[in-house]
């Protein structure tokens, strides 16, 4: 009983995070990846391009939160879906670093 109303008091901050993202972005769509033993990564998308993301506990955690907050989910982070994610600077330099010989993000 205990850990069911730990994962609805979980999923209900998770939701509130969400929404919040949501109006910051003018809107947000999400991704359910499972992540292992960590749990499962809620991956935003909002409308004007920016990302973030959030871990919960469990994927029906995950779930929960979502439906709460009215996310609209995809079942893979691919086609339309990926293309609303704008990177910058950062972004580029992060992954180029990550390459051999790619520049550094220091």
């Amino acid at each position: 009983m205990a850990d069911t109303k730990q994962a609805e008091r979980k999923a209900a901050k998770l939701a509130k995070q969400i929404q919040a993202f949501s109006q910051k972005h003018g809107g947000a769509e999400g991704q359910l990846a499972y992540i292992g033993q960590m749990g499962t990564r809620i991956v935003l998308v909002g409308e004007d391009g920016g990302w973030g993301d959030l871990v919960a506990p469990s994927y029906p955690v995950a779930q929960q939160a979502a439906e709460k907050a009215g996310l609209t989910l995809h079942d893979e982070f691919d086609g339309e879906f990926a293309a609303k994610v704008v990177t910058g600077p950062y972004e580029w330099t992060r992954m180029a670093g990550i390459q051999i010989g790619g520049p550094s993000n220091k």
